[in-house]
């Protein structure tokens, strides 16, 4: 195996000081779930165990909480919160989920991304159970698809779902630390396309697939479920250094996801949702030109020419220099609108679905 990257080697010398230092004064370890997803013959768990001097309190925090439980405490947060974390190395745990039972261990910044196999559950969503000696017990929402599922979604989130209104190298200094969750907007008419398509296609997975960093995938699923977007796996990326680099690819994240789960469910064709602001179109775009049998539609949110300045400087989208490639002609539509009502009403076409006015959704 090739020696990691200098960066990996520094970040986690710094990870197991910061752990002797903290255990030695006895902060203990807390698991963390998030949504993962799977079908009727496996299941991805997906969680992560960090570091904290208070892990009865911290535990009511996570994602799973119910909002009546966070509206109180939440509408004050500010998200550096949810980056000042210590990740827990190599800390044994294990997965448990209907029949099934896995051990393993976090990884070297404390995820945990565990795939299930003989679960024995039948479609709909579960719970899983993580377990570490050291942690409180936690549960994790799985969502399992049935096998003659042939429709899903997967959605971008960045100005596809949420706008920030600010230039692109400031939202994530900007959300991480000033902004409220509750400040974020959001954008017009896609939660009511997301449960319209759904609706639909009763049983079809939804899934967001976002280059953003796991520290946030709690404030997202709050203001997700907020404004009535579909509940669904948050598919997001860590920000630190890998072991072949000081900085992951977004971009190559988003692939990956797209490549796995066609992999993983070869009957679903897909309606790949982004935004016309960095690089989605072209992303989508290729991943329809490698795999045409796993993708239904594409659609497109288009920036107003005020996003598109925040978003790379200019206010025209990138694709008017770079032109995405007309993908009608092999056979893949694309939808493009402003906003998720337009879009709508373009795939009901495309789709071949009666179209419906749902602005009062």
């Amino acid at each position: 195996m090739a020696r990691p990257h200098a960066a990996a080697i520094v970040e986690d010398a710094w990870h197991r000081r910061v752990d002797a230092v903290l255990r030695a004064r006895g902060w203990r370890t807390r698991l963390v779930g998030h949504t993962g997803y799977g079908s009727e013959d496996f299941a991805r768990v997906l969680g992560r165990v960090l570091l904290t001097r208070r892990p009865d309190v911290d535990a009511r925090e996570d994602a799973s909480a119910s909002a009546a439980e966070l509206r109180s405490a939440q509408d004050e947060r500010r998200g550096w919160r949810a980056f000042i974390t210590a990740p827990a190395m190599d800390v044994p745990v294990t997965v448990t989920l209907g029949d099934a039972r896995v051990d393993t261990h976090s990884d070297r910044s404390g995820y945990i991304d565990v795939r299930v196999k003989g679960h024995g559950l039948a479609p709909g969503w579960h719970e899983a159970t993580i377990e570490s000696p050291d942690a409180e017990q936690t549960r994790v929402a799985v969502v399992l698809v049935g096998t003659e599922q042939t429709f899903g979604l997967i959605s971008d989130i960045d100005d596809t779902v949420i706008s920030t209104y600010l230039p692109r190298p400031m939202i994530a200094a900007w959300n991480t630390f000033v902004k409220s969750e509750n400040a974020r907007h959001v954008v017009p008419g896609m939660a009511t396309m997301y449960r319209t398509l759904l609706d639909g296609h009763p049983g079809a997975p939804m899934v967001y697939v976002s280059t953003g960093a796991w520290n946030t995938a709690a404030t997202l699923t709050r203001f997700l479920r907020r404004h009535g977007y579909p509940a669904g796996p948050l598919l997001l990326t860590d920000w630190g250094p890998t072991n072949t680099g000081w900085f992951r690819s977004g971009q190559d994240h988003k692939r990956a996801c797209l490549h796995r789960l066609a992999n993983e469910f070869p009957s679903i064709r897909w309606v790949l949702v982004g935004d016309d602001g960095q690089h989605d179109p072209k992303i989508y775009g290729d991943f329809a030109e490698q795999r045409p049998d796993r993708v239904e539609a594409i659609a497109i949110r288009e920036l107003t020419p005020s996003e598109q300045v925040l978003s790379h400087g200019i206010p025209v989208s990138l694709e008017e220099f770079a032109p995405m490639r007309d993908r009608q002609g092999k056979g893949v539509p694309v939808c493009r609108a402003g906003d998720g009502y337009g879009l709508l009403r373009q795939l009901h076409a495309v789709l071949g679905e009666p179209a419906q006015d749902s602005r009062d959704a």
